[in-house]
């Protein structure tokens, strides 16, 4: 879908690779979304340019 990427990455609790889909259309992005594996919850940071990520982080909130 336009406006939208799945993007991969590995969980920062279990390790599971899995994905979420990002919106492609706002600078930089900060929420919370839970594992699909795991259920833990992960703080999800990223910023996009002209349509593409450009930086990706995913954060245990433990730390």
């Amino acid at each position: 879908m336009e406006g939208e990427e799945e993007y991969f990455f590995q969980c920062p609790y279990c390790f599971s690779s899995i994905s979420m889909v990002l919106e492609t259309y706002y600078g930089r992005q900060e929420y919370i979304e839970d594992c699909e594996v795991c259920c833990r919850p992960i703080n999800i940071i990223y910023s996009i340019e002209e349509g593409e990520i450009l930086s990706f982080e995913a954060q245990r909130l433990d730390d």
